[in-house]
């Protein structure tokens, strides 16, 4: 069985017990974010694997809207540091499972995304600083993933929250990596802060 299938049909002790770690909404991206050395967001690169799975019974999303998600996450959690060294982020998404309406609850799947992802420090040249993709599996945030949101949000709505708690994970990975980003304390105050407002989301490398 695919490795997404299996998601989907956990058993239920241990698939709810996932399901309420991932539960909780994403709420702090109005705060100053936790310092992560010299970091400023670079490319925000998101791409679909061409073997993209979709597991069985999921809603559809074209490649272009998992996307535009996916890289509006990671703007909004990222382009809020304001250090002085660029650092990329390439995401690919390998798989997910959208909880379509009208499963019995006994049934329901849960929503959930797959996605690699690798870090690069623009001064290295193109060579990611983690030499092995770092693979994330996340599901919904919200109460009602306990019983699938097939019924309560659309497929765009499914796949904004998935986003949402990726760029999540990923941020929480990157924090356990401090080393990666350099010392804040060499940065010009003049030039950098603690923080700021979300960015607009820039162009894909190479759109346009």
């Amino acid at each position: 069985m695919p490795p997404l299938a299996r998601l989907a049909r956990v058993p239920t002790a241990l698939g709810l017990a996932a399901v309420l770690l991932a539960a909780c909404a994403v709420t702090d991206l109005d705060e100053t974010p936790p310092p992560m050395g010299r970091f400023l967001l670079g490319h925000n690169i998101v791409v679909v694997a061409k073997d993209i799975e979709a597991a069985p019974l999921s809603r559809t999303l074209t490649d272009e809207a998992w996307v535009g998600t996916v890289r509006k996450a990671v703007n909004d959690r990222f382009s809020r540091y304001d250090g002085d060294q660029y650092f990329h982020i390439s995401t690919a998404i390998l798989g997910y499972m959208l909880a379509p309406a009208g499963v019995p609850i006994v049934a329901a799947p849960k929503s959930i995304l797959m996605a690699d992802v690798y870090v690069y420090r623009d001064s290295d040249g193109g060579k990611p600083i983690n030499e092995e993709p770092k693979r994330f599996t996340v599901f919904e945030e919200g109460g009602d993933v306990i019983v699938g949101s097939g019924l309560t949000r659309t497929a765009e709505q499914q796949a904004e929250s998935l986003a949402r708690n990726l760029a999540k994970a990923i941020h929480d990975w990157m924090l356990e990596n401090p080393d990666w980003f350099g010392d804040a304390s060499l940065m010009d105050p003049a030039t950098t802060s603690p923080g700021r407002a979300v960015q607009p989301l820039a162009d894909a490398p190479g759109a346009g």
